[in-house]
């Protein structure tokens, strides 16, 4: 699985825009998924194009959670692929301009290697992925907690990989075992997380790409 994170609070790569929200692009199994819209679609769509990604080429969206920097760019991403499948949480309104739309409450096996933790409290489901090297976490801000999160995706197999915002999360230890951890967006303590794994913590920013099994 390789993934791209087009949204974030930095870049990574020179010539992209940073800005306060969240949004990566996720390809295995022949699919393209969108993980959360960040705030503004007008940096959503040029990070974008910058990064040689065609909008139209999104198979599906997964919104995390209902605030703006994280489906801010729904809207204009919907204006130019109306064919795209939205996985929304159960409390999250349906966007008047998508034409098929998933409502989320429960764990979900969406197909044979992507599944739903479900809406969690904090009204937030997380993507997981199953790789060759374990389940990869897909978060958005880890607002019903990073030990929840991990609990509930730990239903689909081993958790392998953690990337996505983290808030405020101080239990390090909850992340001993994981092989690769990404904490970006709105992780308050990242400099804390890498220096404890510095073997298997990287940096996020926009533009960064990340290759798992």
């Amino acid at each position: 699985m390789k993934v791209t994170i087009v949204y974030d609070n930095v870049t990574w790569q020179p010539g992209l825009e940073a800005d306060w929200g969240f949004s990566c692009l996720l390809e295995a199994d022949g699919r393209r998924w969108l993980f959360d819209t960040g705030a503004k679609g007008a940096v959503l769509l040029a990070n974008m194009e910058s990064l040689g990604i065609d909008p139209q080429t999104i198979t599906d969206i997964f919104i995390s959670h209902a605030h703006r920097d994280h489906m801010g760019g729904l809207e204009d991403l919907l204006r130019l692929n109306r064919e795209v499948r939205v996985y929304l949480p159960g409390s999250c309104s349906r966007p008047p301009e998508a034409r098929e739309v998933i409502s989320v409450q429960d764990p979900l096996e969406i197909s044979e290697n992507f599944f739903s933790t479900g809406e969690l409290p904090g009204a937030e489901q997380s993507l997981v992925v199953k790789t060759a090297n374990g389940l990869a976490v897909i978060c958005g801000c880890s607002h019903p907690g990073v030990g929840t999160i991990l609990k509930a995706a730990s239903r689909f197999g081993r958790v392998a990989a953690l990337i996505g915002g983290l808030h405020g999360f101080q239990e390090y230890e909850l992340l001993a075992d994981l092989k690769l951890i990404c904490a970006c967006h709105c992780t308050q303590h990242q400099a804390e997380i890498m220096a404890r794994y510095p073997e298997t913590a990287v940096s996020g920013g926009t533009g960064r790409v990340i290759d798992i099994g």
